[in-house]
């Protein structure tokens, strides 16, 4: 086993770690561990909100997450010899679930998937499901069961949702007035367009005093992706997978967390993903000069890893920019086209008796595959939304005999 750089206590808050980890992207958070080119070590994750969704049948954690403390981030882990304009190359060798753990914390056998409401944080239907819901998974090897979610179970294609490189002061200047411009377009919107920064249950790694402080007022929430990576949530940046990051500071400063045991593109209602804590390690490299030679300059690439369930059959369907809540057409948008993809899924599934809920969080959770299918013929935008037929154990495609209706249970609702 790879050395451990990043250690922890699950029965512990990420504050209380014997070393903390971070929840804002800012230059000055001191570095925990340095490692040379050519390393492999081990960093442990917590649960992105801290732990504060239990193995339970209500949806009041969900709507209640205090969203001033995610995202819980490990590291950061120094690279030797790494300069700005550096690629810090990364493989990911292995990650998981808390190794042989059960217990009430995410990732100890279990994870869980939410629909976060209107009011704190939304999702991609969100006007359509406003209000706060919940499955659970239990884990049992690769595959994933719930009871708030009968008669499915598939294999996840477990990744992290979040890993990235420190920002520039310049960087995270830049990102900060940016989201600010786009917030005042229209300041009192819910959902808001973007979260700015806020000292609010900041956690500055080891700094303390007015580093501390410095870093909660100006760091950089972690909710988007962004020039350092991020949270790109990218279900298919798991085991094999390496991803070549621009390197903005002195040794680059690795960091990340939010693992996910499986998740579908887009991950669509925010808490979209089999959410865990767990492992991942690691192997880093540097290409020096990478930024310029190879023209990676805004983001991040990667050559992702070809450990994936062997799905063949698929229900596919079918999402054009057009509202149909209110016949209106719209240019080529591909971020409405999915939303009407999805929201065709959603009514199809009920048919077998799902909830609208049990269905949008089985889009968000399970290995679908999202795709832009056609961006050019005016003025549909055309997308595609995979969903593999053998994650039932009943038969999900249209015949003469009609659907075959049951009692779907139900997920985990949030109550008064």
């Amino acid at each position: 086993m790879p050395e451990i750089l990043f250690n922890v206590d699950h029965s512990k808050s990420m504050r209380d770690q014997a070393v903390p980890g971070h929840n804002r992207w800012h230059p000055d958070v001191p570095t925990v561990a340095m490692v040379r080119p050519g390393a492999e070590f081990r960093v442990e994750c917590r649960d992105w909100t801290d732990c504060q969704v239990g193995n339970n049948d209500t949806a009041n954690d969900v709507r209640d997450i205090d969203l001033t403390i995610p995202h819980m981030l490990s590291g950061p882990i120094g690279v030797e010899g790494a300069e700005p304009g550096d690629l810090l190359v990364v493989d990911i060798l292995d990650l998981g679930p808390v190794p042989q753990q059960t217990g009430g914390f995410a990732g100890q056998g279990w994870g869980y998937t939410g629909i976060f409401a209107k009011a704190n944080g939304g999702g991609f239907l969100t006007d359509y499901f406003p209000d706060a819901y919940k499955a659970i998974w239990d884990f049992h090897g690769q595959q994933a069961v719930s009871r708030h979610l009968p008669g499915i179970s598939f294999t996840g294609i477990t990744h992290p949702g979040l890993f990235g490189t420190a920002p520039s002061a310049e960087m995270l200047a830049r990102w900060n007035a940016r989201e600010k411009a786009l917030i005042d377009t229209d300041p009192n919107r819910v959902p808001p367009l973007a979260v700015p920064p806020d000292g609010t249950n900041a956690l500055a790694g080891t700094a303390t005093g007015d580093l501390a402080r410095r870093i909660g007022e100006e760091g950089a929430r972690t909710v988007p992706a962004r020039e350092n990576g991020g949270n790109h949530d990218i279900k298919n940046f798991t085991r094999g997978s390496r991803v070549f990051y621009p390197v903005h500071v002195k040794d680059a400063k690795l960091s990340g967390g939010d693992l996910h045991f499986s998740q579908g593109d887009g991950e669509i209602t925010f808490c979209g993903a089999i959410e865990m804590g767990g492992f991942i390690d690691f192997h880093v490299d540097l290409i020096k000069g990478g930024m310029e030679t190879y023209g990676i300059s805004t983001n991040p690439v990667f050559i992702p890893g070809n450990v994936e369930p062997r799905y063949t059959e698929f229900m596919t369907f079918i999402g054009i920019s057009v509202d149909h809540d209110t016949d209106t057409n719209y240019y080529l948008d591909a971020t409405l086209a999915y939303r009407r993809a999805c929201l065709n899924a959603v009514e199809y599934f009920k048919k077998f008796g799902y909830s609208g809920e049990q269905a949008y969080l089985l889009l968000g959770s399970a290995p679908i595959e999202g795709r832009i299918s056609g961006i050019v013929d005016i003025p549909n935008a055309c997308c595609s939304l995979y969903v593999p037929t053998a994650m039932f154990d009943f038969d999900v495609r249209p015949t003469a005999a009609g659907p075959m209706k049951a009692d779907r249970g139900r997920c985990a609702v949030a109550t008064a």
